[in-house]
């Protein structure tokens, strides 16, 4: 529907980002920056470190926060689980390390020694030893069951930033601000090589399952992967805006994680080096990356307080438009499910071709933010209303700038088109619906009546009604042809936010604050039934035959008889829906969504689905 010439109001939208936010979990309860994360062997609990001086554990499956374990006197910058999962290590700023009961949260062992802050805590295979990293520019082993001290590894030149046992338990593997890898016998100590090649700061090492590779981070911005019998060089991974500042291998060695100051963790493929996925969502640097015992879940602490759990098994693809500068307030389908409309914020409403995800048109002459878009069903307008108190028609295929509609004392809230496509209602903050001409934007039927603002319009699919949603916790019926009014629908105990008929004309829906979704019958205005829900519905379409309901947070069924209408009416859009933090289809959980991608409104069409986001971006979700 978009011509290949564009004019003045149109842009070409920007590329399409190749990576998206797989985040599953945001942890929030630290009071610092989390300088440390792990996971349980088990893969069911996340340690995490922070600059609160506490250790934090965490259920993965829930995201709720578990023991709090308080001891240290400074910040927490490492932690580690016994392979068993029984105890807990962590190394702290106040030059210890300590071991806890993750049962119960007791304090065990605290392993005295080092001269300067620990930065790097590591068990052996057997859990019998732990292997600590100072600034004191030492590496020492430690008995787990006795807390004595079995080794002091020397040879680094400045501070110990990182250290790893092989998964034989032989070697220990170390990384110092001395640009260098060190490899330790961990039976004797003796200095076995060390890799040369980073330009900077060793910030973390991993080895691979198999105990052939060594990865390092450094601050140089680069991985490198070393042969861990011959210290040459295999691979560096380039890529990064900032410092890296972890690394670890998947459970089956076929991808490495990375974190870095950049806010982002990259997956890398270790057998070509490539770079497969970009996890971004972190608000400061990342500052510590675990993969789950399964490798299918990735945890990430950083400085900005939280720990993320993220989804790496992505499956399908998700298109993200970027284009509004601002908060995407309203979004709706057109009649043929081609083309979307979204208006923000940023004073726009743009189009979007639905199908092939690319070109938009940029609609530009409100004078303050959109909060209303319509396609008419003719699918040929664009209605948007605004908080500047305007209601302005759009060529739904040039984007020309059409009539003006004026006469609100407040800012439209809502609006929507007659069947026949020749009437526009509008709700509006001065607590007034009015309806329009269309094709001449004469100002046609002012209904007043509610005591509050109007928050949702929608017209009757026989076009002799209008029903309206307000603040004053009513719905009201209007006769739309007269403007006279007709029954007052009352019984939600908080505002009404959503609206709409059956097909049939015959009965009204209305959604609330109050989590309740009424059915009223719409000659009589009396209630016929109330379902409660789980959260606020702000969405209501009923199915073609009237039995069900589709909303923004899932389908309810009526337990009504099919009923007949001839009229266009809006296709039912159950298949796939948006719950929270899920993507439904067919009514089973299919896809789950990370935070930055839930959005604040939403719209479904047969397969598709498209969220605004409050950045300003538009995510498209196809389904076969």
């Amino acid at each position: 529907m978009f011509g290949n010439g564009l004019r003045k109001y149109f842009e070409v939208m920007p590329q399409v980002p190749d990576c998206w936010g797989a985040e599953r979990q945001k942890l929030e309860g630290h009071n610092g920056a989390v300088d440390a994360v792990a996971f349980s062997l088990d893969g069911k609990t996340v340690a995490s470190g922070s600059g609160d001086k506490t250790v934090r554990l965490w259920d993965v499956a829930t995201g709720e926060e578990g023991l709090k374990l308080e001891g240290h006197d400074s910040s927490v910058t490492a932690v580690a689980f016994s392979p068993d999962g029984k105890i807990v290590a962590s190394g702290s700023e106040d030059k210890t390390i300590r071991l806890w009961d993750v049962t119960t949260g007791e304090k065990g062992l605290k392993l005295e020694g080092h001269g300067d802050w620990v930065r790097a805590v590591a068990f052996s295979l057997d859990g019998k030893i732990v292997a600590s990293g100072s600034h004191d520019k030492t590496v020492r082993l430690w008995d787990t069951a006795k807390g004595g001290k079995i080794q002091t590894l020397t040879g680094h030149d400045y501070e110990v930033s990182a250290v790893a046992f092989s998964p034989d338990g032989k070697t220990v593997a170390s990384g110092s601000h001395d640009k260098t890898v060190r490899l330790w016998d961990a039976v004797t100590g003796r200095n076995m090589g060390t890799l040369v090649g980073h330009g900077d700061t060793i910030s973390a090492v991993a080895f691979s399952p198999d105990g052939k590779t060594v990865a390092s981070g450094s601050y140089d911005k680069t991985v490198r992967m070393w042969d861990a019998a011959t210290g040459g060089k295999t691979q560096t991974l380039i890529g990064y805006g900032g410092r890296i500042t972890a690394v670890v291998f998947s459970p089956d060695g076929k991808i490495v994680a990375s974190g870095s100051e950049d806010k982002t963790i990259k997956l890398w493929d270790v057998a070509t080096g490539g770079k497969t996925q970009t996890l971004i969502g972190h608000d400061y640097g990342v500052s510590a990356v675990a993969f789950s015992p399964d490798g299918k879940t990735v945890a990430s602490g950083s400085c900005d307080k939280t720990v993320r759990l993220w989804d790496i098994a992505i499956g399908e693809k998700i298109q993200t438009l970027v284009g509004h500068d601002s908060w995407i307030s309203t979004i709706a389908f057109s009649p043929d499910g081609k083309a979307v409309a979204s208006g923000s914020e940023d004073k726009t409403i743009r189009l979007w071709d639905a199908v092939a995800s690319r070109k938009i048109q940029v609609l530009i002459g409100h004078d303050d933010g959109v909060s209303a878009v319509a396609f008419s069903p003719d699918g040929k307008t664009v209605a948007s209303g605004s908080w500047d108190k305007t209601v302005r028609l759009w060529d739904a295929a040039t984007g020309e700038k059409g009539l003006k509609l004026e006469g609100h004392d407040g800012s439209v809230t809502a609006v929507a088109f007659s069947a026949d496509s020749k009437t526009v209602a509008s709700g509006s903050l001065d607590n007034t619906v009015r309806l329009w001409d269309a094709a001449t934007g004469e100002k046609g039927l002012k209904l007043e009546g509610h005591n509050d603002w109007v928050r949702v319009v929608a017209f009757s699919p026989d076009g002799k009604k209008v029903a309206s949603g307000s603040d004053d916790k009513t719905a009201r019926l209007w006769d739309a042809a007269t403007g006279e009014k007709g029954q007052k629908l009352e019984g939600h105990d908080a505002s009404v936010t959503a609206v709409a008929f059956s097909p049939d004309s015959k009965t009204v829906a209305s959604g609330s604050k109050d989590n309740t979704v009424r059915l009223w019958d719409a000659a009589t205005g009396e209630e016929r039934q109330k379902q409660e829900t789980s959260r606020i519905v702000s969405s209501i379409v009923f199915s073609n035959d009237g039995s069900n309901l589709a909303t923004d947070i899932g389908q309810l069924d009526l337990g009504l008889a099919s009923v007949t209408h001839q009229a266009s009416v809006t296709k039912l859009q159950t298949t796939i829906l948006l719950d929270s933090s899920w993507i439904k289809v067919r009514g089973a959980d299919f896809l789950w969504l990370p935070h930055e991608y839930r959005g604040v409104t939403h719209h479904a069409f047969e397969s598709r689905l498209v969220i605004g986001q409050a950045s300003g971006a538009v995510s498209f979700f196809s389904f076969k």
